[in-house]
């Protein structure tokens, strides 16, 4: 679980931190939204990643060598990351008062490129079974070569610190619970 600090303190709604869910939301975790900076400018990609609750202070990335975030990340940078599972769409009868149950963790830190190859086949093999749960490295698929592997840059983010936030339940605009007002309300659970 990572610490939390001053630019990770949930200030809108502190009463939905849930640090102690990080690890199992990023577990979850299917697109991680990643920023980064070049020259100033900011950047957020979206990715696929490897996270291991055994492992909870690293999230591997990979991608084209000669891409820029691989470029960037390879070199060393502060990245901010975040994943965020939506699980339903409330629905209120006041406009301002419809929302989303989802689960979010974000996190902090510092990339060093992975250049172990035992490392990045343990990343890639976990990020299988991860994206595709049941399949065998060498029975369902041919596992990578090291050509294959170093081809590839990986890197871990080292994380920091992190916060982790949860929003659950039904509509509470003013008027949800009268059964006289206009309109409708509820959740549509997310497939």
């Amino acid at each position: 679980m990572p610490k939390t600090a001053a630019r990770t303190v949930v200030r809108r709604h502190p009463e939905r931190s849930v640090i102690e869910e990080f690890a199992a939301i990023m577990t979850a975790g299917e697109v991680a939204h990643v920023s980064f900076c070049v020259d100033g400018q900011p950047h957020v990609i979206p990715m696929t990643f490897q996270y291991d609750a055994s492992d909870p202070e690293r999230v591997y990335l990979h991608g084209a060598s000669e891409s820029r975030i691989m470029r960037t990340l390879s070199r060393g940078a502060d990245v901010a990351l975040c994943v965020t599972r939506i699980d339903g769409r409330v629905y209120s009868k006041t406009a301002i008062n419809h929302s989303m149950n989802y689960r979010s963790a974000i996190c902090y830190g510092r990339t060093v490129e992975v250049v172990d190859p035992a490392v990045k086949r343990a990343a890639f093999v976990g990020m299988t079974k991860r994206y595709f749960p049941g399949r065998t490295e060498n029975v369902d698929y041919e596992g990578a070569t090291l050509a294959q592997l170093e081809s590839t840059t990986m890197v871990a983010l080292e994380i920091e610190e992190g916060s982790a936030k949860v929003r659950r339940g039904g509509p509470n605009g003013p008027t949800d619970n009268d059964p006289n007002a206009l309109g409708t309300c509820g959740v549509v659970p997310t497939p």
